[in-house]
């Protein structure tokens, strides 16, 4: 089973796609993971990554779908997560393309929808463990009072610089203008899925599991 995740930043995508990969053994494929292990690779495909990277170039869609087949090439587990991709039409329909070229098919575009201003308040007061990604928060989940992360004991802390109420303005009106087209797009492909982001998380992975189910 394939699957994209669609939401603005703070929607809980990561959150949502770290239980998947524990519960159905799916593989998550973020953009920036990905080129981040690539730069790193030393392989041919990493040299033309690290190239662009390091000349301050965005890097093409050709290299992020070059990326992804090496992927589809490999482990399959119990499916792809596509994380942060696609981003434009262009991508969408280049993503499609490898699929059918790879004789897989995307199976469900789950959108997890959010109100801005709810989404302001989760965000603002976010920090995360420097260890392993868990989220917490000032007001609703603070750090344990021994500055012990829960999941694996770690004492690092960190806070993006862009957590804030004027950067989160701009970064969710950037995301609204990439992605309301995609949003049609796959609405149209019956693909589309909705989920209320704002529900506790345990509701949420069990509105995911329920479409995936169906």
């Amino acid at each position: 089973m394939n699957i994209i995740l669609l939401g603005p930043p703070g929607a809980g995508k990561g959150t949502q796609a770290r239980k998947l990969v524990e519960d159905r053994n799916m593989i998550q494929l973020s953009t920036g993971d990905m080129l981040r292990e690539a730069r790193s690779s030393g392989t041919e495909m990493g040299k033309k990554v690290a190239e662009v990277m390091d000349s301050g170039k965005l890097v093409t869609d050709e290299i992020v779908i070059g990326l992804i087949r090496e992927k589809l090439e490999g482990d399959h587990g119990g499916g792809f997560i596509f994380d942060g991709f696609p981003r434009t039409l262009a991508q969408a329909d280049a993503l499609e393309a490898l699929l059918a070229h790879m004789g897989e098919t995307l199976d469900a575009v789950i959108e997890l929808r959010v109100r801005d201003e709810a989404l302001v308040a989760r965000i603002v007061g976010r920090s995360t463990c420097g260890s392993c990604g868990e989220v917490y928060h000032d007001e609703t989940k603070p750090i344990p009072a021994d500055g012990k992360c829960t999941v694996c004991g770690g004492t690092e802390f960190k806070r993006r610089a862009d957590d804030n109420e004027d950067s989160l303005k701009t970064r969710l009106m950037e995301y609204y203008k990439q992605t309301s087209p995609l949003l049609g797009y796959y609405h149209a492909k019956g693909k589309l899925k909705r989920v209320d982001g704002l529900a506790e998380m345990n509701v949420v992975e069990a509105s995911i599991k329920a479409i995936l189910d169906a």
